[in-house]
């Protein structure tokens, strides 16, 4: 069968450095970090006390207020960037075919705030098991997309990607090859976290997996720099609208890009460390210029994971070597994590956005805070260090890996 076209026709974000895409997209351009000291608890304790967290962001400015109350923060902030998207689309709501609209979500941990306040709660108390009826339907990851088919009344697949770091570009690619086959006409894809708490901070500190860089937390996130020293903690959501290229014609509307192929692979080596030479990382990018139908020298730019970890970065740059060979050096690479922090589920999405947007806009975005030159790392490729670069992009890739050796890789492109 022939499979169809797929479009991108609207986008919303809620980041640590922008609420909107818009403010986002700016605050990307100019190179602004969103990593301040943490709020939302008392961090003094902790190894790692800043994150990203969303900013300026007052829940019921959005939301009834009682319902908000029902909703863990990864579920409002879900709801609140896939209302932009959809605005954003234009799509007519009265005239849609609910039955074809459908949402596909990711998110890596779900209402782990939630779940540490119940249990938080019960500790504190005699004994008796006096939990919130909306426990339950606050915590669990599958409910964001749940309320957003609520609100809008979309009857199409409804589901929740689960794939730690790559569980928004899974579902990207899961709304991707729906809408190829024909089962879907528009999904509401991307993903949401909020995992800024004392349980998600202190497990990761645990693993040694975030920077300690306290004396300085905006230049802690530093992708591909000598002195990197682990991620920093992001919250978000970013959503993305996908729309069959013929439906979206006929209603005349905004095309940003084309999806034009996904790929999956498992590094299968490691529960937290990337495969040391990065073959996961090769197999991926392979699978999805293979899906796409494009060669490597069609890339012009790549949203690395690039998380600013010491083994991370420089396995998955010694990937993109192997895969593009001397065409690697021609490539805007970047990190957009140097600015948002790693937004773990929503990672995917908001990265696909700043894809989407560096080709609308013939801009890149910079991997700030570079200051040392890691020798392990090819001098010679354009790492679009601390400064945006003008480019004519007509194929972005952006990668996203996660936690257990999952990997995904989605190539968008310019639409003729």
């Amino acid at each position: 069968m022939e499979l169809k076209r797929v479009v991108v026709t609207g986008l919303g974000a809620l980041t640590p450095i922008g609420n909107t895409k818009d403010e986002y997209w700016d605050a990307l351009v100019s190179g602004k970090s969103g990593a301040a000291p943490v709020t939302h608890f008392d961090a003094e304790k902790f190894k790692t006390q800043f994150a990203c967290e969303v900013k300026n962001f007052e829940v019921t400015d959005f939301i009834d207020r009682k319902l908000a109350k029902r909703m863990d923060k990864f579920s409002q902030y879900a709801m609140v960037a896939s209302d932009e998207a959809i605005a954003d689309s234009k799509l007519d709501l009265d005239a849609v075919d609910k039955l074809r609209v459908g949402v596909i979500w990711g998110a890596g941990i779900g209402g782990l705030e939630t779940f540490q306040e119940e249990v938080l709660n019960y500790a504190a108390g005699d004994g008796t098991p006096r939990f919130n009826p909306f426990f339950i339907p606050k915590m669990i990851a599958d409910i964001a997309p749940g309320n957003i088919s609520i609100k809008y009344g979309f009857m199409g697949p409804n589901y929740t990607t689960v794939s730690a770091c790559a569980s928004s570009a899974n579902s990207m690619i899961d709304a991707l090859n729906t809408i190829r086959l024909g089962h879907c006409d528009v999904i509401i894809t991307g993903g949401s976290e909020a995992a800024v708490t004392i349980a998600g901070m202190g497990g990761f500190n645990a693993m040694h997996a975030m920077s300690t860089r306290n004396d300085s937390p905006e230049t802690a996130s530093r992708p591909f720099d000598a002195n990197r020293d682990g991620f920093v903690l992001g919250e978000g959501a970013g959503a993305i609208v996908l729309e069959e290229y013929e439906h979206a014609k006929a209603r005349g509307a905004k095309i940003y890009a084309e999806v034009v192929g996904g790929g999956l692979s498992s590094d299968a080596y490691h529960m937290t460390a990337p495969h040391p030479d990065g073959i996961g990382v090769v197999a991926v990018m392979k699978n999805c210029l293979q899906n796409a139908g494009l060669n490597p020298e069609d890339v012009d730019h790549i949203n690395t994971h690039g998380t600013s970890t010491p083994l991370g970065d420089v396995a998955e740059l010694k990937a993109i070597s192997e895969v593009f060979g001397s065409h690697a050096k021609t490539i805007n690479i970047n990190s957009t994590k140097s600015m948002t922090g790693h937004l773990l589920g929503a990672a995917g999405a908001i990265e696909a956005i700043a894809s989407i947007l560096a080709m609308e806009h013939g801009i890149v975005p910079p991997t700030i805070n570079h200051e040392t030159v890691d020798e392990n790392i090819d001098p010679e490729l354009n790492l679009t260090l601390n400064k945006a670069q003008k480019r004519d992009i007509k194929v972005a890739m952006s990668n996203t890996f996660g936690f257990g050796g999952h990997n995904a890789c989605v190539l968008f492109k310019k639409i003729d």
